[in-house]
């Protein structure tokens, strides 16, 4: 291989979704892999041109539109770009701008295709990363209040610096006059970036406890690793990498120059009512009581995100992440309760939770995926305690149990991944409508503990089983219309009749569940790889199994009846009341009861269709 190709083989193993891949397929990339530069101000890409290659940065840095010409995403360092229209017919969705000149790295899209094709890991990264450029899903009308603020609105002065060769004790004395809490090491022959980084801490362990010289230079405490985070980062992002790194100091660079040091009080500060702050919070707590305690941090996390205009794909994913961030530390609880596992296992999470689709109003949906080692006689006294103490903590923390008792303490829903196949095969390959009614959630799952390739197994089946079978559509269909939406015979409401929720709309059973059920059979008969329903639609309307306009009328529809939902939770969270689901049409303004019609009516109509495409199934 020559140098160039171990160089850039060197770059790629550094970054996902490329440490996904085997050696062997890295290096081939590597090897066919081709060079490109651009200067600053410079437009890479254009929408709907054709695109034949992934982009990835070597240095610099780029910006992403939407078609309107608003920002959809800065990229610097490691980071891609084309994967989507690579995915999608070969053409560009989001044009690209280069804001500093940039270096790219060109990996043939066949390529691509094939390891996103053969690789699930690799899939999986290439979904994450997309699932995260989240910067569309907030208007940020209160930046400062917002999850999508940038990193530089944590700084608030310039950054504190010292010369290596100075002496300890001068560099103590100098935070203490600047009053900082770290400090920045430089080098006088290298002064276009800091060597290192001095904090309180460093201070404390490593020359009081140590009993260091002061009069040693600070070289010799200096923590030289440094991470760096862009100026245009967003703060949720700065907040994961001091998660991940365990760093709470973070130099941040603007145009490759250190414009300040943020440290992880601000953030805090910043985010104490923020989603990623409240999940960073579950992983401190020892025990169900304390984790319980952070409910009222999780309804204030989910006000305030409807008060800063978020969509309801932002706000599903978040409050999804919190929930598997539960289930996570209950585990780990758990297991250090019990001890380690007996045999491997993989914790399910099922239908909201799995498709990033989460409110402040939900149950519980999950099961066990156990290896095929298990044998109950030995090890399920093990896994149903593992089972019981989540479930418990979960109705703790606001996750109320499932009254179809679909939940991992049930033993059906707690056996070896060779059963789980079993099943998924008898719901394919021998359908009923009667038979997949209490098991469509199973269809949406996702891993969030212990050993996620169960998770994977299970729906790569799926995935290759269901567009298959006419039949299971068939059936799947007909449980999909199901639930109808609230429109009468003159388009007025129809709306509960008797019960505490007289004369309302239940938003969920009769309006996201119903938009939910039919993205998913068409998911199914494409054999989509995701699982947020917004995620489904896009590969459902490259599919072009939709007559032309549904899917973006199905997208829009979703998106209304979510936020009708979401912030009538809100509300009622701000009013001090229990929230729900059920919406009374006399509290909705007269446009938005016009436009929920509208909506309900593109569901009725989206209905009207699946009949007719399944009928024959």
């Amino acid at each position: 291989m020559e140098a160039e190709h171990v160089e850039i083989l060197n770059f790629l193993r550094q970054y996902s979704p490329f440490n996904q891949l085997p050696e062997e397929e890295l290096q081939l990339a590597a090897q066919q892999t081709s060079v490109a530069y651009f200067r600053a101000e410079t437009q890479i890409l254009e929408f709907n041109q054709p695109i034949d290659s992934l982009h990835v940065i070597r240095s610099g840095a780029i910006e992403t539109y939407q078609r309107d010409g608003s920002l959809f995403n800065r990229l610097d360092e490691g980071g891609f770009f084309g994967e989507a229209g690579l995915l999608r017919k070969g053409r560009v969705r989001f044009p690209v701008k280069t804001i500093e000149d940039t270096l790219l790295y060109y990996i043939p899209g066949e390529l691509f295709n094939r390891f996103y094709d053969e690789y699930d890991a690799f899939a999986d990264a290439v979904e994450v990363e997309e699932n995260r450029r989240v910067s569309h899903a907030v208007k940020e009308k209160n930046t400062n209040g917002s999850l999508a603020a940038r990193v530089e609105k944590l700084v608030t002065r310039e950054a504190v610096a010292i010369d290596m060769h100075a002496s300890i004790r001068d560099a103590a004395l100098k935070m203490t006059d600047e009053k900082v809490s770290s400090l920045l090491i430089y080098d006088e022959a290298k002064q276009d970036k800091p060597v290192g980084i001095i904090t309180d801490k460093d201070l404390r362990k490593r020359v009081l406890a140590a009993d260091k010289d002061p009069s040693a230079p600070v070289a010799d405490i200096m923590s030289s690793d440094l991470v760096f985070i862009p100026h245009n980062k967003r703060v949720f992002e700065a907040l994961l990498t001091m998660l991940r790194t365990n760093l709470h100091h973070l130099p941040v660079l603007k145009n490759t120059k250190v414009m300040g040091v943020i440290a992880l009080s601000d953030v805090a500060r910043h985010e104490s009512q923020s989603s990623l702050y409240v999940v960073s919070s579950i992983f401190k707590q020892n025990s169900i009581e304390e984790l319980s305690q952070l409910v009222p941090d999780v309804y204030k996390s989910f006000v305030r995100m409807v008060e800063e205009d978020a969509n309801s794909r932002m706000i599903g994913s978040a409050m999804a992440t919190i929930g598997r961030t539960f289930k996570q530390r209950l585990l780990e609880l758990a297991e250090e309760r019990l001890g380690p596992p007996p045999v491997p296992y993989c914790f399910l999470a099922l239908g909201s939770m799995a498709r990033d689709e989460q409110t402040i109003v939900t149950d519980q949906d999950n099961a066990l995926v156990l290896d095929d080692s298990f044998d109950p006689q030995q090890h399920d006294e093990y896994f149903l305690a593992l089972a019981q103490f989540v479930s418990d903590g979960l109705h703790s923390c606001g996750y109320t149990y499932c009254t179809g008792d679909i939940m991992a303490t049930n033993p059906k829903w707690r056996q070896p991944l060779s059963q789980w196949k079993a099943y998924f095969n008898d719901w394919i390959d021998n359908p009923s409508p009667e038979k997949l009614l209490h098991s469509s959630i199973f269809f949406d799952l996702d891993g969030v503990g212990g050993n996620k390739r169960f998770a994977n197994e299970l729906n790569k089946l799926i995935r290759q089983k269901a567009p298959r079978n006419k039949r299971f559509l068939g059936s799947m269909a007909r449980n999909a219309l199901n639930r109808t939406p609230p429109l009468g015979f003159f388009k007025d409401f129809v709306m509960e009749k008797d019960g505490k929720h007289r004369d309302s709309i239940n938003t969920k059973r009769r309006g996201t569940g119903p938009v939910a059920d039919l993205i998913r059979v068409h998911s199914l008969a494409i054999g989509a790889k995701r699982q947020n329903s917004f995620a489904r639609l896009e590969e459902i309307i490259a599919s072009e199994i939709l007559p032309k306009g549904r899917g973006p009328d199905l997208r829009d529809a979703l998106e209304l009846i979510s936020m009708v939902r979401i912030r009538h939770q809100a509300l009622a969270l701000e009013a001090g009341e229990v929230p729900d689901n059920n919406v009374a049409p006399e509290d909705l303004s007269d446009f938005e009861r016009k436009n929920l019609k509208d909506a309900f009516q593109i569901l009725s109509n989206a209905q009207k269709y699946l009949r007719y495409r399944y009928s024959g199934a």
